[in-house]
């Protein structure tokens, strides 16, 4: 029988990532700026990380994704090439939405946590998510597009943490009064890891979830552009 090894894929925005992890212990990591390049870029960094590692694609057990919301272009990469190796080496593909990993990287934080994206159009996208008194780890709101005043008067008077890609649009808005309790988050802490995706994909994977890779889409929340 195989030794567990799952490969996680994040290239929902223009910070793309890949982790190769066992239960328990990240064996490797790249985190970069891919742009618009994931297409070019993704299997190239997936060579490298297996190859360092002295495996290959036919030790994995798990694929693990980012499933969104995002870029439109980065999410279908990710995507295809996720469910491409789900499919051909016939082994589970878990998905994990994309501002739940940012926001997992401050689970410890007793606070409500809400991780949100620069959705375009002055607009964010957003969830809030805590770990609970009893130690369970759960999503508050669901993934979101609204104007930012809507996300400041839904935390109005709540600490809580801001994290993910904080448009810099945002930060004269968290100034005002109703934004008084919001704390952000470090940016350092809150560059998005693969890591922490294949941390969460092995609870899944432990619970008996996991994807059906023919009809698993990607999280959008808006319509991709017709042509696109």
């Amino acid at each position: 029988m195989k030794e567990p090894l799952l490969l996680a894929l994040d290239t929902s925005t223009r910070t793309a990532s890949v982790a190769l992890a066992r239960p328990g212990e990240l064996l490797a990591e790249y985190t970069w700026r891919a742009g618009l390049n994931h297409t070019r870029q993704l299997l190239p960094v997936v060579r490298a990380i297996l190859g360092e590692n002295q495996t290959e694609m036919a030790d994995l057990t798990a694929i693990a994704l980012a499933k969104g919301p995002g870029s439109f272009n980065g999410l279908r990469a990710g995507m295809a090439t996720a469910k491409g190796f789900a499919y051909s080496l016939d082994i589970p593909l878990l998905a994990v939405g994309t501002l739940e990993v940012e926001a997992y990287a401050h689970a410890a934080v007793p606070w409500p946590i809400c991780a949100l994206h620069d959705a375009g159009r002055g607009e964010l996208a957003w969830a809030m998510y805590r770990r609970q008194p009893s130690g369970d780890w759960v999503q508050v709101l669901t993934e979101r597009i609204t104007k930012p005043e809507v996300m400041i008067r839904t935390v109005r008077g709540r600490r809580t943490l801001l994290c993910g890609e904080v448009p810099s649009w945002l930060l004269p808005l968290l100034q005002a009064p109703s934004a008084s309790r919001c704390v952000l988050a470090n940016p350092a802490a809150s560059v998005r890891r693969a890591a922490l995706l294949a941390e969460l994909a092995w609870k899944r994977l432990e619970a008996g979830q996991s994807e059906d890779v023919a009809t698993l889409q990607p999280l959008y929340l808006r319509r991709p552009p017709v042509g696109d």
